[in-house]
């Protein structure tokens, strides 16, 4: 474990057990195209040696969890961040520590290298093959649950006027201008994550659960609001070099609510799991005999109004 700082250090539960980081800990859990699983053997002298892990340590201070398993894996293992696309983050609390999995998936193949002292070796695991080796306890623990969740790719349609109409702010007066400001908080939620309630009906529980996710996210936007101006991020919105689903923006030439059907069938064909946000009757009658799921306008805004300022 190298040593970076003041964060750096045991941390003793009630119970007697000792975890190491202060401010905690973070690990990258990286599958590529092969769907193979980039393991750390871990070198005999380390807390749980020899057995097979992930890369990463103790978060600073200072950092995100995403910040610490990039900064660990890149010091351990010259992982790439921006050859990386966010899944989704679980985190095993431990109080008063804990540890977070950053989940992602590989967008442009590089060659991890051992690049400290802590790594026997490095290899791409077949996702198979995981569960046959002799895994650091705690990342055995979490494994089935982790890995049940790989395949998910949650989508989630954004009823724009719904959402919008749903707080009374004003919006009347300037339709362009609140679907501009919503979609900057989408943005903003597309680098750091929603939670995992909000963007799939039915959550997993339990061992590796993810507790927030980047999911695929389209704003249907119709009228006035198709005025709204791009968010500032470009296509692709990024967190610490690493990108996130990019916030697709689908202005209706008509009616909003035929362009949220049309979404939906288009993602449910693909075999997404799809969760519309609208409070609107009909419309999720439509959606749900479609296979979809609704939550309400408060439940996305609730979670956007808790992002962290940026």
């Amino acid at each position: 474990m190298t040593i970076h700082g003041a964060a750096d250090g045991w941390v003793e539960t009630s119970d007697g057990r000792r975890f190491w980081g202060r401010a905690g800990a973070a690990g990258l859990l990286v599958v590529d195209a092969d769907d193979r699983v980039l393991l750390q053997h871990r070198v005999e002298w380390s807390h749980h040696g020899g057995t097979w892990g992930l890369p990463g340590g103790a978060r600073q201070f200072d950092e995100t969890a995403v910040e610490g398993a990039l900064r660990e894996s890149g010091e351990e293992a010259a992982v790439p961040g921006d050859a990386l696309r966010l899944v989704f983050e679980s985190v095993l609390e431990v109080p008063p520590w804990s540890y977070t999995t950053v989940v992602a998936r590989v967008e442009r193949p590089f060659e991890a290298v051992i690049s400290d002292a802590e790594s026997i070796e490095l290899a791409w695991v077949p996702r198979a093959d995981v569960a046959a080796l002799p895994l650091h306890p705690g990342f055995a623990a979490s494994w089935p649950g982790l890995e049940a969740q790989l395949d998910l790719a949650p989508h989630l349609v954004v009823d724009a006027a719904n959402v919008v109409g749903s707080r009374p702010d004003g919006w009347w007066r300037d339709r362009a201008g609140a679907a501009t400001r919503l979609l900057g908080a989408l943005s903003a939620a597309a680098r750091t994550g929603l939670p995992a309630d909000l963007v799939l009906a039915e959550p997993p529980t339990g061992a590796g659960a993810a507790t927030s996710w980047w999911p695929h996210v389209t704003v249907v936007l119709e009228g006035e609001a198709r005025g709204a101006a791009e968010t500032a991020d470009g296509p692709e919105a990024r967190t610490s070099g690493t990108a996130a689903h990019p916030v697709t923006v689908v202005r209706a030439p008509a009616d909003g609510d035929a362009a949220i059907v049309e979404v939906v069938d288009r993602l449910r064909t693909g075999g997404g799991q799809v969760v519309v946000v609208t409070a609107d009757r009909e419309l999720g009658d439509r959606v749900r005999a479609r296979g979809a799921d609704v939550v309400g306008p408060g439940r996305l805004l609730a979670a956007l109004d808790a992002l962290p300022a940026s």
